[in-house]
């Protein structure tokens, strides 16, 4: 849909100059669902990086979240297989809050390095004092677009753009 182009250059455009996407954020903010659906789609990158002006644009402060008892259930994960982990969130705000939960892997590159990748959990309004269990799994399926190195990895917890806590996890053969 045009709609759904529209995002997605808005995407294409923060990748390079995010100024350009914040201000376009700030001048339609409020214009109606749809708009405001394109740009939350066009900022997924910006979102994803934790770029603090986006974060500010939605609301979305990682102050008074607690995060406890990450556990990787899975602390050696087969290649096909998945990693599990676990951990418990709460507010600690005096109101509701919006809260948006993200995890990161950190993938053992070839050359021993790790590169991040951002994937979303959720996000939704919590109310004071709210908590939630949450549970997940990400899979280590082989696919086409990515290589798998066996090694140690890392798991990081992300709320409102900011990492609350890691762990880490063995990706053997």
């Amino acid at each position: 849909s045009v709609r759904r182009s529209v995002a997605n250059s808005l995407n294409d455009i923060a990748k390079d100059h995010p100024e350009i996407v914040i201000k376009i954020a700030a001048a339609w903010k409020g214009l109606g669902k749809e708009t405001d659906a394109i740009i939350k789609h066009g900022s997924r990158t910006l979102l994803k990086q934790g770029h603090s002006k986006i974060l500010a644009h939605y609301g979305l402060k990682s102050a008074n979240i607690e995060v406890r008892s990450l556990k990787v259930i899975t602390p050696k994960v087969k290649i096909g297989g998945h990693l599990e982990f676990s951990f418990s969130i709460r507010n600690l705000n005096s109101g509701k809050h919006t809260i948006r939960m993200e995890y990161a892997i950190y993938y053992n590159k070839k050359n021993g390095l790790l590169s991040k990748k951002v994937f979303k959990i959720s996000e939704k309004i919590y109310q004071a004092e709210e908590r939630a269990e949450i549970i997940r799994r990400h899979s280590f399926r082989l696919i086409t677009t990515r290589v798998f190195y066996t090694g140690y990895h890392e798991l990081s917890l992300l709320v409102n753009g900011a990492e609350k806590s890691k762990g880490n996890f063995e990706l053997v053969n």
